[in-house]
């Protein structure tokens, strides 16, 4: 409603301003004003519980206490949190050539504990694909010594010495079952269990 009202004194010649009303949105500075209100209100309570916890005890047996912080003191490093998860989960980061040569030492352990030649064929083409890259980019380190895999040649080594474990191990299973002087029995041939 505008225009004058004469029993409360407002209107365009008034000299006092109207209080809010809920048809005006409040002003910038009335928002500013209650969200610092909001603020202190919020700070002293956080202070009051921390004061309560404090009284009963609460912070007492913290680990610790009476020692200064960790790295406070010290100047400010963008990469603290890096360093620190380095630290902690002991991680080792190794250049290329040395990661790829000790990788290089134990490819045959590793090709053994894969099932299939298709398993055997894509690690080795993933190995020497890592080893082609690492000769054409800047050298990282000391210099990249291992050379690629002929992957025939190893699928090949693989399936023998796929072959001679698994002679072994049935070797071992015959010698277990039967004795040494026994033969071996078929399936039909042993006696039930109950």
């Amino acid at each position: 409603m505008t225009g004058t009202d004469p029993d409360r004194g407002t209107g365009p010649g008034s000299q006092e301003e109207p209080g809010p009303s809920p048809e005006r949105a409040p002003s910038r500075a009335e928002e500013q004003a209650a969200a610092r209100a909001r603020i202190v209100q919020q700070q002293t309570w956080v202070d009051l519980q921390v004061r309560r916890a404090m009284e009963r005890g609460d912070f007492d047996d913290l680990p610790g206490a009476g020692r200064p912080i960790e790295g406070l003191g010290s100047e400010h490093d963008p990469d603290w949190w890096l360093k620190g998860l380095i630290e902690r989960e002991r991680v080792v980061v190794l250049p290329p050539s040395v990661e790829l040569r000790k990788e290089d030492a134990g490819l045959e352990d590793h090709l053994d504990t894969l099932n299939t030649e298709g398993q055997v064929r894509e690690h080795l083409e993933d190995f020497n694909s890592r080893v082609i890259a690492a000769r054409y980019r800047l050298p990282e380190g000391p210099p990249l010594i291992t050379m690629p895999r002929d992957v025939d040649v190893e699928v090949a080594a693989w399936q023998e010495r796929r072959a001679a474990r698994r002679l072994d191990r049935g070797l071992d299973q015959l010698d277990r079952r039967t004795g040494p002087d026994q033969p071996r029995r078929r399936w039909w041939q042993r006696p039930r269990r109950r």
